[in-house]
């Protein structure tokens, strides 16, 4: 468990494989041409300050755990265990929209229509989580090939071949369904429900905290993390503005598909160009990016979920570990929730609909544990302002104060947008979804001090591997 098996660019991929996926790319192409100013206004409040407070916290305490240890160290251990669990629940809410995509994707080598039919999207994605369940049951060095595997063959592939097609489609003179202008750039800021999908671009930036839960496990941590983390920022960023353009320049808005619109886009390129057998072969290629996203997802917060178990914060039943040094039963339970939770797009009456009402409750989980995480990083500078960051961000404590307000900032705002219906497209009864959105949220981030609240002494005895690792 202790070899350092992770490097730069393993980790820089572990970063694409959770963010850069192009499933996020639907969701953002819904806005058209005026995507690009919401990716560059995510990218300066959220983004950006994300990846900074990261990488400081990252090469502070590079400790198995992540998020768990940087709010331990501020605020306390019941802090840390609620900021961990935030983090692993939301996992475990989001699974299923990552899994529809997947199964939308995989439609496309045998029906396209099987893209909105609910019973084959439930079936595919259950198979899928509990086998991409059990191949990360075969330890961390194999989670790192699938990510990085996964990331070559199916993020950067697909999205050169999308980009390079919506390239070729712009400059041949092909009918575009956006305009390139100041008009079209600036959004409609009239309203809430017209902001609400910028919930879902801050969504496609969550997630760079959760590769510093493998710090202990990446080569030379201090030196490495921030660098694996700026060649992250840097092609997160790039990749995804270029291809959300390609596909909204394609794409109708009314007919983005938020499960499948990248394969809309590719079948709407190719079929212009007489490359139709293309078609299977890019599904494919996006199916294996997704899975690679998958399986970073599966392990990281797991992982971090067993820091706070071998502190006595779960019963020791949960910190069994495998051969592999893997936890064996998180991961287990894990799969039974995301089972149960995936029988929501049967309840929601249509595909689009039920995927962004969990996509919002994703954000919305997610967002709490990232306000946590940003005043860790502020107090941190108080409490702890001997502890050595090999990466510190710069202007002292007012710099701290300006990154992480603005990163604290951006996080409630969006939070409390995520509570509007979309205007984009019928979410069903506004009663039914602010109250399922509300009642998620009450039940999530309560569950921690209910667990502790039925602490037993017995919890905090140490397991024989804990021993033996110390």
């Amino acid at each position: 468990m202790n070899k350092k098996t992770i490097t730069v660019f393993t980790l820089a991929m572990i970063n694409m494989a959770a963010i850069g996926s192009v499933k996020n790319w639907p969701t953002i192409a819904e806005y058209g041409f005026s995507s690009l100013f919401y990716y560059l206004l995510a990218a300066i409040i959220f983004f950006i300050p994300t990846a900074l407070v990261s990488a400081e916290l990252a090469t502070g305490w590079p400790k198995i755990g992540g998020i768990f240890v940087w709010v331990k160290e501020a605020f306390g251990h019941r802090m840390g265990f609620l900021a961990i669990w935030l983090l692993w629940v939301e996992n475990v809410i989001w699974y299923p929209t990552v899994l529809t995509f997947i199964a939308a994707t995989l439609a496309y080598l045998f029906d396209p229509a099987l893209a909105t039919n609910k019973t084959y999207l439930l079936l595919t994605s259950l198979i899928a989580f509990w086998i991409m369940t059990f191949v990360n049951l075969k330890g961390m060095k194999i989670s790192g090939k699938i990510s990085s595997f996964g990331v070559i063959f199916g993020t950067f592939i697909p999205a050169a071949v999308i980009i390079g097609l919506g390239c070729l489609w712009y400059f041949s003179g092909s009918p575009l369904q956006i305009q390139f202008n100041l008009n079209s750039f600036i959004p409609d800021l009239s309203s809430p429900e017209q902001l609400v999908i910028f919930t879902g671009v801050l969504l496609s930036f969550c997630g760079l905290e959760m590769s510093a839960i493998h710090a202990r496990d990446v080569q030379n941590p201090q030196r490495n993390y921030p660098r694996a983390t700026l060649m992250s920022v840097i092609l997160i960023l790039g990749l995804s503005i270029l291809g959300v353009l390609a596909i909204a320049s394609v794409v109708p808005q009314k007919d983005i598909s938020l499960t499948a619109g990248s394969m809309q886009a590719f079948v709407a390129f190719v079929g212009a160009y007489n490359l139709s057998f293309l078609i299977p072969i890019m599904a494919f290629l996006v199916v294996i990016g997704a899975l690679a996203s998958l399986s970073t997802w599966i392990v990281g917060p797991s992982r971090g979920l067993l820091a706070a178990a071998q502190s006595g914060d779960l019963p020791p039943y949960f910190r069994q570990l495998n051969k592999h040094g893997m936890p064996l039963r998180l991961l287990i339970l894990q799969a039974l929730i995301v089972t149960v939770l995936s029988f929501m797009f049967l309840l929601m009456p249509t595909v689009n609909s039920a995927y962004w009402i969990l996509a919002v409750m994703v954000a919305q989980v997610y967002l709490v544990m990232y306000l946590i995480m940003f005043a860790a990083a502020i107090k941190l500078r108080y409490k702890k302002p001997d502890v050595f960051r090999a990466y510190k961000i710069p202007g002292g404590k007012p710099g701290m104060w300006f990154v992480a307000g603005l990163g604290m900032l951006s996080s409630f705002l969006t939070l409390i947008i995520g509570f509007f219906p979309p205007a984009q497209f019928p979410t069903g009864n506004t009663t039914f979804y602010v109250g399922f959105l509300l009642l998620g949220m009450t039940l999530f981030c309560s569950a921690p001090a209910l667990i502790l609240r039925f602490k037993k002494p017995s919890w905090s005895v140490k397991l024989e591997h804990e021993k033996n690792n110390e």
